[in-house]
């Protein structure tokens, strides 16, 4: 029954973040409306939404999505060469899980995962 999940995340500021999912990870925006306090962003068959929280304090935020690819190397170059800031423990590698993750850090401290089953073709 169930289909999709669009996870909601904290943000301070919307044009912060906007510009951070745009800029580095090639989102767009999604919907005909543009709401204060929310925002919804796209990418591939993904949404991600945020909900403003102006009081966040970004190093107590445990905000966490763990998103599926299928083509992580060039999912990781591209981001790589839209200088988008990796994390520092989140470089590209092969888990003991057998996924292939890397990691980023949006402005409030959201942590994104990206991964792929380690046993899956690459299409590079």
């Amino acid at each position: 029954m169930l289909t999709t999940i669009h996870p909601k995340l904290p943000m301070r500021d919307k044009k912060i973040t906007q510009d951070f999912y745009t800029r580095y990870l090639s989102f767009s925006t999604f919907g005909n409306r543009d709401y204060d306090n929310y925002l919804m962003l796209q990418k591939d068959a993904i949404q991600i939404h945020f909900f403003e929280f102006k009081a966040l304090y970004p190093n107590e935020n445990y905000g966490q999505v763990y998103i599926r690819t299928n083509a992580i190397h060039l999912l990781y170059n591209t981001l790589l060469a839209n200088h988008c800031p990796i994390h520092p423990n989140g470089h590209l590698t092969t888990k003991p899980w057998g996924q292939i993750e890397f990691s980023v850090l949006d402005p409030d401290n959201n942590l994104l995962t990206f991964g792929q089953d380690a046993d899956l073709p690459n299409p590079e």
